[in-house]
């Protein structure tokens, strides 16, 4: 495939070694905060991609995607922290018949740990009352949004099953009928997400750990290779390219 890479950070670098390793081409960087005037919009080689891989910052997003729907560029993102803006960019997807294909994690271990997280949490709501969860997850200094995005699906999740707590909070003082997530930013830590549930007697813990971005640039670069085919349209999320994968018996290859 013939990719074209918006945003050259950590992960964008990381993305281009697990694309070059599958096979693609890179076709263009754009990265216009590096102030290399090389690294503009105005590349030859961006519309000669079939599909672009986003990870930008939270102010440049939706701009971005605006840009890739006009050259008619199908879109796989990771960039958390701009979902003020959704019902603007699905409109925009809409008008464009453009595809975005949005996550805030593309780490298949950590979409398996979504699973299991959905498990537990119904697990829990069968001894309604007993177990008071929270949560902390821990990024490198460079993570600008806090909580991830990360820990927000995973809070949700948490939410929806779990009688008596109606929300989540950064408010560690807010009481139990909220789900209070901690962060912490510390040197270069890929990511971390660690789901406590306490009770009197006991703790139970539910934790993944990153050991480095590789594994988010594989899920990304795996994402790109389906959307680039140009059969899945509109405003596409990860439940439905695990459920590809799964039903497909693809998952086993990949991992």
């Amino acid at each position: 495939m013939k990719i074209a890479l918006i945003g050259y950070g950590r992960m964008g670098h990381a993305i281009e070694r697990a694309a070059l390793g599958r096979g693609h081409e890179i076709t263009a960087i754009v990265d216009p905060a590096s102030g290399d005037g090389n690294l503009g919009w105005d590349q030859p080689g961006l519309k000669d991609a079939e599909v672009a891989i986003e990870f930008s910052v939270p102010t440049a997003a939706a701009g971005n995607y605006k840009r890739l729907m006009e050259l008619g560029i199908p879109v796989v993102s990771g960039t958390t922290g701009w979902l003020d803006s959704l019902e603007d960019v699905k409109k925009l997807i809409a008008e464009k018949n453009g595809t975005l294909f949005w996550t805030s994690n593309f780490s298949l271990g950590v979409n398996l740990f979504f699973a299991i997280n959905k498990y537990a949490a119904r697990l829990m709501a069968s001894v309604p009352g007993v177990y008071t969860p929270s949560m902390k997850e821990i990024h490198h200094i460079h993570k600008l949004d806090h909580p991830s995005g990360t820990a927000r699906s995973l809070a949700e999740d948490i939410v929806e099953r779990t009688p008596g707590v109606d929300g989540w909070t950064e408010d560690a003082e807010a009481g139990k009928d909220k789900l209070y997530i901690a962060h912490e930013r510390e040197g270069e830590m890929p990511g971390t997400h660690i789901i406590t549930w306490e009770s009197e007697v006991d703790t139970i813990t539910l934790e993944h750990r990153a050991h480095s971005r590789d594994g988010f640039a594989l899920g990304a670069v795996v994402a790109a290779e389906w959307i680039g085919q140009g059969e899945v349209k509109g405003f596409v999320e990860m439940e439905s390219f695990m459920r590809h994968l799964v039903t497909d018996g693809k998952l086993l290859d990949v991992l």
